[in-house]
């Protein structure tokens, strides 16, 4: 199984997490919400996978780049 990394594109604040360790997620999902000068940002994967780890909680600092999430696909 490929391991796939999944990057905040934004530098902010964690605001939901929305996914948890062993879900099945689908192309285009909405990992993790990060607000940024007021605004709601989705991290989305681009690959279907099972979710292995989520490496932020809510209210985390996350900056751009920053790997958020890891996928099994």
């Amino acid at each position: 199984m490929a391991r796939i990394e999944i990057k905040s594109e934004i530098t902010g604040t964690v605001w939901k997490v929305k996914s948890k360790p062993g879900d099945r997620v689908e192309s285009g999902d909405t990992l993790i919400v990060i607000e940024s000068m007021k605004m709601e940002i989705p991290v989305l994967t681009e690959d279907p996978g099972t979710v292995k780890e989520i490496l932020v909680q809510e209210k985390d600092p996350v900056a751009e780049g920053q790997v958020v999430a890891v996928l099994e696909g």
